[in-house]
């Protein structure tokens, strides 16, 4: 269910029904040559409705800015800074507590975000007690990934515009891809990056972290379908607490 599509006569008593919003949160930044700016937005927006299907819940309208500092002198990423994506964050949650929602959970499209999206969800858990928060960015997605990737990932922790990603959008928005641009850039990324703040032009020119010519729609499938059911689990054992 689309929650902007709704009025406001009948709303209440829909909330009455599904007491779950979820947000998909995504950032606008480079994603190489073959997909777009908003890719992080498209992901979280599809994966957000195929959610919301299994769990009878809102989806709300998309957050389309993030913190993508590592990426913010690449031409058209748009950067926030972590502080006022909390602020922003929790104002959201504490409106969807006194609309009555009991369950607000925030898919994330952008690795980027994720400190931003714990700090909010804490100080929800402080403000808004009887409202269960969860942070969602792919949850089982590195085992899943290890077993379908064909090339070693770039960085332990950082997936990017390359083989895995292309596969998500090639799954969950093909029409917003071009294989025809995808290109193979494995940068050596150097160790101190974990330890200290690096703009990613200093080890790569296309944002791309890997060979995305290898993506597949199938591998994206396979992916994005464990965590779905993974996120699913946690909404079913989360309300098992209740």
């Amino acid at each position: 269910m689309q929650f902007q599509n709704e009025n406001s006569f009948d709303i209440k008593e829909k909330i009455d029904h599904s007491k779950i919003a979820i947000l998909p949160i995504g950032a606008v930044e480079a994603h190489g040559p073959h997909l777009p700016l908003g890719t992080d937005n498209l992901l979280a927006e599809r994966l957000s409705e195929k959610l919301a299907e299994r769990v009878n819940g809102f989806v709300l309208p998309t957050l389309p800015y993030g913190q993508v500092w590592s990426l913010r002198n690449f031409p058209g990423s748009i950067h926030i800074r972590n502080d006022s994506l909390i602020r922003f964050l929790v104002d959201i949650g504490k409106s969807l507590y006194h609309q009555g929602f009991t369950t607000f959970a925030m898919v994330n499209g952008h690795l980027g975000n994720g400190t931003a999206l714990k700090e909010s969800a804490r100080a929800l858990y402080e403000t808004c007690p009887d409202m269960r928060v969860l942070y969602f960015f792919y949850p089982g997605m590195n085992k899943a990934a290890a077993e379908v990737r064909e090339t070693q990932s770039s960085h332990n922790t950082y997936f990017h515009a390359c083989e895995i990603e292309t596969s998500y959008m090639l799954y969950l928005a093909p029409e917003y891809v071009d294989m025809d641009k995808a290109i193979t850039d494995i940068p050596d990324i150097p160790a101190d990056a974990d330890v200290t703040p690096t703009p990613w032009e200093e080890f790569t020119a296309s944002a791309v972290l890997g060979d995305a010519k290898l993506a597949t729609e199938e591998k994206g499938k396979y992916i994005v379908n464990i965590a779905l059911e993974n996120m699913v689990h946690f909404f079913n054992s989360n309300s098992e607490q209740e």
